[in-house]
């Protein structure tokens, strides 16, 4: 196994973790925006609740991502960096605006409605414009103009493909969150919530799966070299589809605390997207850009990526206990699964 190969896998790593993480993240806030008005459920309580102390944590795994990516891939961090300048922006101002109104909504109660709103709306625009790295790296969407590359936001915005991953994220971060939020409603006892979250669940699912099924219909013609490897990994979308129809039957599965094992479906959904994400993933080597940036063209200097792994290796041997330790506290913690953060 080659350096650029497994500098390629940390930086996939990560952004698998995120993405999970950030979805499940930036949908609990949409969530409470939505049932902000059914104080009765508590709905948007349990939200809150998850929401609260996770957010820090997600975004430790954002800043993984972009050191790795100029550590690791210098001449793709370059070619990215000039090419999504404006939605590099957008999402940046976004996760900022998101991240500053979450802090202030625990000292400015009088505006806490309206930061929870804000939390929601950017809880969807996020996610939207975070996924839309993924196609412009399929090729077609960018110009080379004076020897400069430049995004063809007019093919970007008029894109089918462009917009199946949009939907697909949007449905995947609602879909996640609401399994989420459904388990921590049960663990904190809160049976009205959990039935809305499981019923939320039940809902988008399906279409996330059809959302999957569009991009690979419009990837056919869009990005038919992506489309024919996928084709040839196969046997992993299968799978994720098998994983994907037991997350239903956990919740449906009757168990001693109601129907449903919410537990269980975030079990599957999770490797349900770790099976899809690898077919996709695979199937996009050697190419960060298609056609122009490769993992061996962009990769660093073999000395510097020595260095850069064993930090990483030491960083994260240091705080993944920590993390392990915050969400057995944050499940299990009886006096938190009981505190009203939203009235």
């Amino acid at each position: 196994m080659t350096s650029a190969l497994i500098a390629i896998i940390v930086l996939w790593g990560f952004i698998f973790i995120y993405a999970v993480m950030a979805t499940m993240d930036f949908g609990a806030g949409f969530w409470s925006m939505i049932y902000i008005n059914r104080e009765q459920t508590n709905a948007t309580s349990v939200a809150n609740r998850y929401l609260s102390p996770t957010w820090e944590v997600t975004n430790v795994f954002i800043v993984a991502i972009v050191v790795g990516l100029f550590s690791f891939f210098p001449g793709a961090a370059f070619t990215l960096g000039t090419v999504l300048l404006i939605p590099g922006s957008i999402i940046l101002l976004l996760l900022s605006i998101r991240s500053s109104f979450l802090v202030f909504s625990h000292y400015a109660k009088t505006y806490e409605k309206i930061l929870t709103y804000v939390s929601g709306i950017s809880g969807f625009l996020i996610p939207a414009f975070l996924i839309c790295v993924l196609p412009i790296t399929h090729g077609g969407y960018i110009d080379i103009i004076d020897g400069t590359n430049k995004l063809n936001l007019s093919s970007v915005f008029t894109s089918p493909h462009v917009y199946s991953f949009i939907g697909f994220a949007i449905s995947s971060t609602l879909f996640l969150s609401s399994l989420l939020l459904a388990d921590y409603s049960k663990v904190s006892n809160e049976f009205e919530s959990y039935k809305i979250y499981r019923r939320d669940a039940l809902i988008t699912g399906p279409i996330s799966l059809l959302m999957g099924v569009f991009i690979m219909l419009t990837m056919r013609s869009e990005a038919s070299w992506l489309y024919d490897n996928m084709m040839n990994v196969k046997g992993w979308l299968i799978g994720s589809v098998i994983m994907f129809l037991l997350t239903f039957v956990a919740l449906w599965i009757p168990s001693t605390r109601g129907l449903g094992m919410p537990r269980l479906a975030v079990i599957t959904t999770i490797i349900q997207y770790f099976l899809a994400s690898y077919a996709y993933g695979k199937s996009h080597l050697p190419y960060i850009v298609y056609s122009d940036v490769t993992i061996h063209s962009g990769f660093t200097d073999p000395g510097a990526f020595k260095a850069v792994f064993i930090t990483y290796i030491v960083g994260f041997a240091i705080l993944f206990p920590g993390f392990f330790y915050f969400w057995k506290l944050f499940m299990k913690d009886r006096d938190y699964l009981k505190k009203k953060i939203y009235k």
